[in-house]
């Protein structure tokens, strides 16, 4: 009987050009084992494993496009590889597979036909935002995007902030690059002002910003965020 090979989840950058600063040495040995991948953009994924020149040709290593449109009836054929004993790798667009990505299912799917899944250590943006805020870190809930219109959003963002206030918890979220400001106007427009309020910007790159001030204070500052990977989080004064 043929064993199973294993389910990686491989990170990758969440920052441009951070490839030899964020991801470890056995992080790039473990990926020397492995010529077959579910990722969530093939072309992406192709050039992140250039960029680490870690493979004599990139054009052996066998891609298979999984996103959040893949279909649970496909995970099959997708896992044929694992079957057969091969490893397989879960590659998301950035940072950890599983985290504001789809590669859960595929974790799902390998806990339901036991197989092994390894995770790699790497750099999430969530966490490391989190980690960095000065937020509670015991207790948070990550929403992912907040609604896109600005009525639908401020309500969100109200039950979010008495939800904090009567857990202790701290909100956390992620926006396009280009709508960065268009969520701090409407955070900074439905919070209290004593909620605390931390934006944190381009994690690990050249650009990176940290700042958790209360909402009465982001708003004297008018600061203009860049169109970079954002993460927002949010926690309102203990109301017990």
């Amino acid at each position: 009987m043929t064993q199973y090979g294993k389910l990686y989840l491989i990170p990758t950058v969440i920052a441009e050009g951070t490839q030899h600063k964020v991801i470890p040495e056995h992080v790039k040995n473990e990926l020397k084992t492995i010529q077959h991948f579910l990722a969530e953009d093939v072309r992406t994924a192709r050039r992140y494993f250039s960029s680490l020149r870690i493979f004599d040709s990139i054009e052996s290593l066998q891609f298979v496009e999984f996103n959040k449109d893949t279909g649970e009836e496909e995970l099959p054929a997708m896992f044929a590889p694992v079957f057969e004993g091969h490893h397989l790798g879960v590659v998301s667009e950035s940072g950890c597979p599983g985290i504001a990505d789809p590669g859960s299912a595929a974790v799902r799917y390998a806990h339901e036909n036991a197989i092994t899944v390894v995770p790699l250590v790497g750099p999430s943006a969530v966490l490391l935002a989190l980690v960095s805020s000065g937020l509670n870190g015991q207790h948070f809930a990550f929403h992912g995007y907040l609604p896109v219109s600005d009525a639908d959003a401020a309500k969100a963002i109200r039950e979010f902030e008495k939800e904090s206030a009567r857990k202790g918890q701290t909100q956390v979220f992620i926006e396009t690059p280009y709508r960065n400001n268009g969520l701090l106007r409407k955070m900074l427009a439905a919070l209290s002002p004593d909620t605390s309020l931390c934006v944190a910007v381009d994690i690990t790159g050249d650009a990176e910003f940290i700042r958790t001030m209360p909402v009465k204070r982001w708003k004297a500052t008018a600061a203009a965020l860049p169109k970079l990977p954002a993460i927002f989080l949010f926690q309102a004064v203990n109301s017990r």
